[in-house]
């Protein structure tokens, strides 16, 4: 087994588990923004109850509760933006994972000497490569997408 295949596997396994890392960060931080929306949403509520009720508190008592339902606001439309990249995230590290898994398949196509090859391994080879070229077109698109978001919020 030669070492530039061992490396190869080698460094395919550890891009692995670094996507599943990132996966299990990913799916905590949106656990963690799940809970915190039905935190600020039992805030909100209790606010607008305190707002509608209280008519006869004083001014200042209703201003400090509304900027505290607009701070709130602002801080579950954040959230919501987290929420949107982290969803990406999610998204480009599949594609990810699709393009490695076609790069296995597309690279053991190729290692096969051309001689050995059969027509049904070369249309296969074929097919791989037409895949791969989607997945990294798509990767591409969710790459503009997080840039012209990111230009947009500057």
């Amino acid at each position: 087994y030669p070492t530039w295949k061992r490396t190869l596997a080698r460094r395919a396994r550890e891009s692995q588990v670094k996507r599943f890392c990132r996966a299990q960060a990913i799916q905590r931080r949106l656990e963690e923004i799940e809970v915190t929306f039905r935190e600020l949403e039992q805030q909100g509520i209790k606010l607008e109850k305190l707002l509608r009720e209280e008519n006869e508190s004083p001014a200042d008592q209703q201003t400090q509760w509304t900027n505290q339902l607009l701070y709130l606001v602002q801080k579950k439309n954040n959230l919501m933006t987290e929420e949107s990249d982290l969803m990406i995230a999610v998204q480009e590290l599949k594609l990810e994972e699709q393009q490695c898994q076609l790069d296995e398949k597309l690279r053991s196509y190729m290692n096969k000497e051309d001689t050995l090859k059969t027509p049904e391994d070369e249309k296969a080879e074929q097919e791989i490569l037409k895949q791969l070229v989607e997945v990294v077109n798509k990767r591409n698109v969710l790459i503009q997408l997080q840039e012209e978001k990111r230009l947009s919020e500057l």
